[in-house]
């Protein structure tokens, strides 16, 4: 059974992502360590007792559509109320509807925790989470007052209705339309796939934000606008009112996180109310629509990236588990009576470490990347360097952290031996969850796309050569420790650092130079070798902290394990970024 990872989580929020110097410098104001303490072991208590227990139900029974609505899993829809009323979706709301402000990396530590429970339940609030930012930033007054207070609080959740039948990652594609009425309201008309709790029975109203194109728009993304369209109609004093033209049409039939209900809905279509078309309100100003559900979307990146995260861990914890109650054979030097554990195996000590190695990586990559968004949110001098870091470290943190997740959850299936592909012992869920994630919010690769045409141009390239020295310097700092446990550490990172250094350089000048093709040719291998280095040099500043907590050795150990292991690994992802584009042109006509 899973165990919330409180202590590791909160090392890495203070020590490595940076959170206890912004405490001691006062910038969240009267947040303090206590506080934060609180906040985790709480989240850590909620998910261990409360949300852990009800995954296998919700992933055994999955939800169900029953005469046209949606039943979640048993227990699920009370569990989402004792998760509201615990003020869990409220953490980083705005404090004027009723949110707590805090910090978005304490958020993204909540729901690591939540996601490790469940997953398949830790997407609603993270979908309705998204829909308040967008709301808060993009929406009206009129539209913030009489939805955000219970976005907020969780009373109402939202959804983010992009994808349809011929249009996924190029949304400008999209047909769903929107027609303008005289009281300045508009109609809407379409169909809307893989919409994630698009309908459900855990609260009274849903709330969602769909993408459609006006008559008169533009043809392409320059023509899409954004829409809050409520399920229910809200009157003036803030109760329902009337059903709104919308229906969920079926729910898809799902590889994993089959207790999250994944929708085809339908607007427009006539089924409620006296006209058809669904009651939408318009979200910032027409044909700005992608502009304003961007602002959903890059919250969302990184939150699935958090997916990633929480699965490894909890897939990690229960291959441990597994390894030391397994008896088979007798492992080099094993002097006990009968079989050994299977965790005293060379091979498997690989695996484990491995396993542990990614997710505490792709845990401080991601949370790194929330404390960058809280920096830049500051309004200090260095708001530009904060959100370039939070721009840069986005794609890295949804694409490396969600194929740790795939990579992590293998693994525990191949510890736990024939075991693993049997149902029962539920090591195979976290794989079935876990593939969804490199897919959806943007696949992962376009998120290299987006990293290497985007993000390394940004200031000409001087932010990805400034944090790339910010590496140089952790490599340095371990030399200088002379710890003889961090073993090779530092002259394998500075190794692997020259190999992120020369891949960056080659495809700043290939685009440079118009060779586009090779540079996007590159871009995933590129992209895995900048979250391969970032896992060293994350874990080598953990390891590099001195708390006095009784964990360090373990930390550095862990450090030089995935220097080690690894690290190697990068010279083969930097000539396959530098030198792998001819190749791939050559073959492409097998594909024919």
């Amino acid at each position: 059974m899973y165990k919330a990872p409180v202590e590791d989580i909160a090392f890495t929020l203070k020590h490595v992502a940076g959170l206890k110097d912004a405490l001691d410098s006062g910038i969240f104001g009267d947040l303090g360590e206590d506080l934060v303490d609180a906040i985790l072991n709480e989240a850590g208590r909620f998910a261990t007792e409360e949300v852990a227990p009800l995954a296998e139900i919700g992933d055994r029974q999955g939800s169900r559509l029953i005469d046209g609505e949606v039943k979640t899993p048993d227990g699920w829809a009370k569990l989402y109320q004792e998760w509201i009323a615990g003020g869990w979706n409220s953490l980083t709301g705005p404090e004027e509807f009723g949110g707590q402000g805090l910090p978005v990396l304490l958020n993204v530590a909540a729901l690591e925790m939540w996601n490790s429970g469940a997953t398949a339940f830790a997407l609603c609030p993270t979908l309705t989470m998204g829909a308040v930012e967008a709301l808060s930033a993009h929406g009206s007054p009129e539209l913030q007052n009489a939805y955000l207070p219970k976005l907020v609080s969780g009373e109402w959740t939202g959804t983010m209705n992009l994808t349809e039948p011929h249009a996924g990652s190029d949304v400008g594609a999209l047909k769903s339309r929107a027609e303008r009425r005289d009281d300045g309201t508009y109609r809407i008309f379409g169909q809307k796939i893989f919409i994630t709790w698009g309908e459900h029975d855990a609260t009274d109203n849903i709330i969602h934000l769909v993408l459609a194109r006006l008559p008169d728009a533009p043809a392409g993304t320059r023509g899409i606008s954004l829409f809050l369209v409520p399920k229910f109609l809200v009157n003036a004093d803030g109760s329902l009112g009337a059903r709104n033209d919308v229906f969920v049409h079926s729910l898809e039939h799902k590889m994993g996180i089959h207790g999250s209900p994944t929708c085809t809905m339908i607007y427009g279509d006539g089924k409620f109310g006296d006209e058809k078309g669904a009651i939408g309100w318009l979200i910032g100003e027409e044909n700005k629509g992608l502009n304003c559900m961007f602002t959903m979307m890059n919250n969302a990146r990184l939150t699935v990236g958090m997916q990633g995260v929480a699965i490894a861990e909890a897939a990690t914890q229960k291959a441990i588990a597994f390894a030391k109650e397994r008896t088979q054979g007798k492992a080099p030097g094993w002097t006990g009576s009968g079989m050994s554990p299977i965790i005293e195996h060379p091979d498997v000590i690989r695996m484990l470490l491995t396993m542990k190695a990614l997710t505490q990586g792709a845990r401080a990559i991601s949370y790194s990347c929330a404390h960058a968004i809280d920096m830049s949110h500051q309004g200090s001098g260095d708001t530009r360097h904060w959100q370039e870091r939070a721009a840069l470290l986005t794609p890295i943190a949804k694409s490396f952290a969600t194929d740790a997740g795939v990579d992590v959850a293998s693994l525990g299936i191949q510890v736990h031996g024939g075991m693993g592909f049997i149902e029962e012992t539920g090591a195979a869920r976290f794989l079935r969850d876990a593939r969804i994630a490199p897919i959806y919010e943007g696949t992962n690769g376009i998120q290299a796309i987006d990293l290497v045409t985007r993000k390394l141009l940004l200031s000409n390239g001087e932010h990805v050569k400034g944090f790339i020295a910010e590496l140089s310097a952790i490599a340095d700092a371990v030399r200088g420790s002379n710890l003889a446990s961090f073993g090779e550490t530092a002259a394998r990172l500075d190794a692997a650092i020259a190999d992120l250094t020369e891949a960056t350089d080659w495809l700043m000048k290939a685009q440079a130079d118009g060779r586009i093709a090779e540079a996007l040719s590159g871009a995933t291998p590129y992209q895995r070798l900048f979250g391969l280095v970032l896992t060293s040099g994350y874990l080598a500043k953990g390891g590099l902290a001195k708390t006095g907590d009784g964990a360090e050795e373990g930390r550095i150990a862990l450090c030089r394990f995935a220097a080690e292991n690894l690290l190697s690994e990068t010279a083969a992802l930097k000539d396959r970024t530098v030198n792998g584009a001819a190749s791939l042109a050559a073959a492409r006509a097998i594909l024919a």
